[in-house]
């Protein structure tokens, strides 16, 4: 069992930007790949971001490709999202998640833990 905290979320001037922590606890031992989403109302959770446990693969969708940075800090237990030149169309509820494995999927069956969400409001 992997628990998941996210915080940093909040109200950001369009252009603006955030970073999103999200600390893991609990079983944290074993290899695991981490994972951002988000979702928007009225709108299906997409896939923002992941990470492999080792850091040596990324993959992001081509929405945030070139302005959302993830990464990690296996020390800490904690995946960060750098997001940067932020616009009204990245409001959403922001989620970590993980799932155990060396892989980065995109798809929100794969990952078997989530965290409670932090809001991100990006006003224009």
């Amino acid at each position: 069992q992997v628990q998941l905290v996210e915080s940093g979320g909040g109200l950001v001037q369009d252009g603006g930007s955030l970073r999103l922590p999200c600390a893991a606890s609990g079983r944290t031992d074993s290899s695991y790949t981490m994972g951002w989403f988000r979702q928007a109302p009225g709108k299906e959770r997409e896939f923002v971001a992941g990470i492999s446990w080792s850091a040596g693969s990324t993959n992001y969708a081509a929405s945030v490709q070139g302005r959302f940075t993830i990464s990690r800090d296996n020390a800490k237990n904690t995946v960060y999202l750098q997001m940067n030149s932020l616009t009204p169309e990245d409001t959403a509820v922001y989620y970590c998640a993980a799932r155990y494995g060396k892989c980065v999927i995109r798809t929100n069956a794969g990952y078997g833990y989530w965290g409670q969400g932090t809001q991100v409001t990006v006003s224009s």
